[in-house]
C-alpha cells in the first residue's frame, strides 16, 4: 500500500515535534531548539519540491509528441501560381448561371445574392496595390467592371435592355477602396489606358450585340490565353462579324473604339488577321452592323 506524501509529512512532524520536547524538557538549551527547527524545514522542502513535480498523463504525453511532430515538419510555402486576388467566388458564379453562348441567368444569380455581393465586397475591400503585375491588376479591374454590370442591371431587374436604365454607364456606384467609380470610369479612365484592345471582346454592357459574357472568372495566370480565345470567338461569331478577303461587315465596336486597334506600324486590318481565320486585303471594303441592345438573357 502506498503512502501519499500528506500522510508522510505528519509522520514525521510527529516523530521530530515528540523528539524536539524530549530535548527542549531534558536541555532547555537554545541550540538544540535552533537545530530541531531546522530539522522541520529541510523535510518540508523535500516535501514541497516532490509535490510540484509535473506528473504527464498518457493523453498529455500524446498531446505534446503531437505538438512535436507538427512543429518537425517542413514549412509549405504558397504556390508561385497563386493569385493576389481570389476570384474563385465570382468564377463559381459564372460557371453556374452562365451558360457556353453567354447567356446570363439574373433570376439565377438573384438567388445567389448573399455569395454575389460577397463577391462585390471582396472587391470593394481589396484594390489593387502597386505590388500587382500589369496581368494582375487588369484581370481584377476586368473582373470588376462585368460583375457591377450584373449588379447594375440585377438593381433594375426586369428590364429588357440595359439602355432602360437612367444613365447607366455613368450611374456612380462601384465602390473601390475609399472611391466611387462608374462603369465608364472603370472602362475608359482604367482599363483602357492599359494598352490592351483585345479587353473589348471581354467586357460585356448586358446586350445581344456585345461580346459573351464568359463563363469564367479573368485571372492573370490565364488572361493572355483567355483574351485570345475571345477575340477569336468574337471575330468569328458572323451574327457580329462578317469577315472575307475582300468585304468585312463588323461589329461597332470596331467603329467606336476604331483608334484602340490602330498603331502606327499596324493597321485594323493587321489586327483582324491576327485572329481571323480568314486573311483581309487591306482594300477590303468595309461597314458595319446594327447593334442589338436586347438584354443578353
Amino acid at each position: 500500500m502506498s503512502i501519499k506524501p500528506i500522510s508522510i509529512l505528519v509522520l514525521v512532524l510527529l516523530i521530530i515535534s515528540c523528539g524536539s520536547s524530549k530535548q527542549i524538557a531534558s536541555t532547555s538549551t537554545t541550540e538544540e531548539v535552533i537545530q530541531v527547527e531546522e530539522q522541520k524545514e529541510e523535510v518540508f522542502e523535500s516535501i514541497e519540491n516532490e509535490s510540484t513535480t509535473t506528473i504527464e498523463t498518457p493523453s498529455e504525453i500524446e498531446s505534446n509528441e503531437t505538438i512535436s511532430e507538427v512543429e518537425t515538419e517542413p514549412e509549405i510555402t504558397g504556390s508561385q501560381d497563386t493569385e493576389v486576388f481570389n476570384h474563385e467566388a465570382w468564377n463559381n458564379l459564372l460557371q453556374k448561371h452562365v451558360s457556353e453562348q453567354g447567356n446570363v441567368n439574373y433570376n439565377g444569380f438573384k438567388s445567389d445574392k448573399t455569395e454575389f455581393y460577397s463577391y462585390l465586397n471582396s472587391l470593394s475591400e481589396t484594390p489593387p496595390e502597386d505590388s500587382w503585375s500589369k496581368d494582375e491588376t487588369l484581370a481584377y479591374w476586368m473582373n470588376v467592371y462585368n460583375a457591377f454590370t450584373i449588379k447594375l442591371i440585377l438593381d433594375n431587374y426586369p428590364i429588357q435592355s440595359i439602355k432602360d436604365i437612367d444613365g447607366p454607364w455613368n450611374h456612380r456606384f462601384i465602390k473601390i477602396g475609399a472611391k466611387w467609380y462608374t462603369l465608364n470610369d472603370v472602362e475608359h479612365r482604367i482599363i483602357r489606358k492599359m494598352d490592351e484592345p483585345r479587353i473589348h471582346f471581354a467586357l460585356v454592357c448586358a446586350a445581344v450585340s456585345c461580346p459573351r459574357l464568359y463563363n469564367k472568372a479573368f485571372t492573370s495566370k490565364n488572361l493572355d490565353s483567355d483574351l485570345v480565345l475571345l477575340t477569336k470567338g468574337f471575330l468569328g461569331d458572323s451574327s457580329k462579324n462578317e469577315l472575307s478577303e475582300s468585304s468585312i461587315k463588323l461589329s461597332k465596336i470596331f467603329k467606336w473604339y476604331g483608334g484602340d486597334f490602330k498603331s502606327n506600324e499596324s493597321s485594323l486590318i493587321d489586327f483582324l488577321n491576327q485572329y481571323s481565320d480568314v486573311t483581309i486585303s487591306e482594300k477590303a471594303k468595309k461597314s458595319y452592323k446594327d447593334y442589338n441592345w436586347n438584354l443578353n438573357d
